[in-house]
């Protein structure tokens, strides 16, 4: 994963913080994906007790999984993905494991709304997901559901089954060679295919093996995070800042619990941007100006 690829920038970062994932729009190419579609029914057929090297064991370093001619190992060398991947969990993740999902043509069965980090605990550290869809997906057609900035909303995995039609979830639509990535503690579900076209769709989560401090490229830092939260409203030269970003509510947070959530992701900046003295509109500042006390 250290070959060529285009890192996220600190911006990036902060709408990972924010949304728990990043959309990157028809980045694999034609040749990748209609290879992809040839393999992954295969894939798919290769029972989960094997190992072979499309289906590695937990823990194996990524560098070791899939064929190195693979429409898998390809699509993971794009540069944008590469550079995500890198940014996010380093440059030598492990594997966790991967799921190749079909869904037929006018199947109506569908998975409930659920997080798959069921055991984790409450330190900072994260895994990603990295969704490819190797065709066209059209909106209608039932695509995978997901709820932004749910993913800091910690919850046992089944405890929100019955929720639906939440404000702001979004149901993938888009081009072949779209890749999402998302936070392992982002709620979504699989959908029913109501179209006349099966579905595919391949999964892989992967575990950091490193610090996940300041792992993107840091050249904008200074230009995009104030030296002191009394600027954090401001937009700044380059655009955006990083608080501004931050303090973005979701569609479904009302604007007295946004503050929770708001919370959440400043302690997980401070880990990824390891400045512990950063805060946004001074949540932090104050209590642990009070905790000085004691």
């Amino acid at each position: 994963m250290t070959e060529a690829s285009t890192l996220l920038t600190t911006l990036d970062m902060a709408r990972f913080v924010t949304d728990g994932v990043l959309r990157f729009d028809a980045v694999v190419p034609d040749d990748i994906n209609r290879r992809a579609l040839d393999e992954l029914p295969d894939m798919l057929a290769t029972p989960t007790t094997a190992t072979t090297p499309m289906r590695p064991r937990s823990g194996t370093p990524l560098e070791a999984c899939f064929e190195p001619d693979s429409a898998v190992w390809a699509m993971l060398r794009v540069p944008e993905v590469a550079g995500a991947i890198r940014s996010l969990v380093g440059d030598h993740p492990t594997y966790d494991h991967h799921f190749v999902h079909f869904n037929k043509a006018g199947n109506a069965a569908f998975q409930h709304l659920h997080a798959d980090a069921v055991i984790d605990t409450g330190d900072p550290s994260f895994d990603i997901q990295v969704l490819y869809f190797p065709h066209d997906v059209e909106a209608g057609s039932g695509g995978t559901r997901y709820v932004p900035g749910s993913h800091l909303r910690n919850v046992h995995e089944n405890s929100i089954a019955r929720y639906q039609h939440i404000s702001g979830d979004q149901f993938f639509a888009g081009p072949a060679g779209t890749v999402l990535i998302f936070h392992h503690g982002l709620w979504h579900a699989g959908q029913a295919n109501p179209s006349d076209t099966d579905r595919w769709m391949f999964k892989l989560r992967l575990n950091p093996t490193r610090p996940q401090i300041r792992l993107w490229d840091t050249s904008d830092y200074a230009s995009v995070v104030p030296g002191n939260w009394d600027h954090s409203f401001a937009t700044t030269a380059a655009g955006p800042s990083v608080p501004e970003e931050l303090r973005r509510t979701q569609a479904w947070s009302f604007t007295g619990e946004s503050r929770i959530d708001l919370m959440q992701r400043i302690a997980l900046w401070r880990y990824l941007a390891d400045d512990p003295d950063f805060d946004v509109d001074w949540y932090y500042t104050r209590i642990e100006s009070r905790s000085a006390f004691h």
